[in-house]
């Protein structure tokens, strides 16, 4: 997942990051702040009205104002990044359906009649939607490296954008708990140059 190779993953490994800073940053001030009140000396004259007023302070700023702040830049990020992961009015993509059963992934080129079991190939650089649906239970179907995950329901169909930036092998996994199989429901990827994707499409669809 950190370790991108395609523009959507690349989006979700930098916004991991970005929220891996920011937990940080508000980790650090949570100790710092529990570190100050745990060495501040209670005044031997009680102040009711001030201690009403600070904790209101602690209360707004911290418990609002804070949490706040972080859900709207996360979401600021998040939303437009999840939408660039659906498909678009952009360029024109490959079409792949991908079917989950328990336990296995079947891997269907609609237009020219090939299936592929746990196998899933798709040319570099080239958007490619996968229709993404199941034959029994809820599944989800994942391939860490070049995006996020969407779940395969039965009766329903998901699609999610994937691109990938070189060739090379790489894995995807069902990353919803689906049975007693469900560790063994690997998916094997393989990311072809466009003359070679080409190429081996048309003899697979003979």
């Amino acid at each position: 997942m950190l370790d991108p190779a395609g523009p959507s993953a690349r989006e979700v490994a930098a916004l991991w990051w970005a929220m891996l800073v920011v937990a940080a940053v508000v980790l650090a001030g949570v100790v710092a702040a529990w570190g100050l009140a745990l060495r501040r000396r209670s005044s031997p004259v009680a102040d009711e009205a001030h201690d009403g007023r600070v904790a209101a302070r602690w209360i707004v700023g911290g418990g609002v104002l804070l949490p706040s702040a972080c859900i709207a830049a996360l979401l600021a990020f998040g939303i437009p990044a999840g939408q660039r992961m659906l498909p678009s009015a952009g360029p024109p993509a490959l079409r792949i359906d991908v079917v989950a059963r328990q336990w296995e992934w079947q891997v269907r080129y609609p237009p020219h009649g090939v299936v592929l079991t746990n196998l899933l190939r798709l040319p570099v650089g080239r958007p490619v939607d996968i229709f993404v649906s199941s034959d029994d239970v809820i599944h989800s179907f994942w391939v860490p490296r070049l995006g996020g995950k969407i779940d395969a329901i039965p009766g329903r169909r998901n699609v999610v954008r994937l691109q990938a930036d070189a060739a090379g092998p790489l894995r995807g996994q069902c990353a919803e708990f689906c049975g007693s199989g469900h560790a063994g429901m690997v998916l094997q990827v393989e990311a072809l140059d466009e003359a070679a994707f080409v190429a081996w499409l048309a003899a697979a669809g003979r």
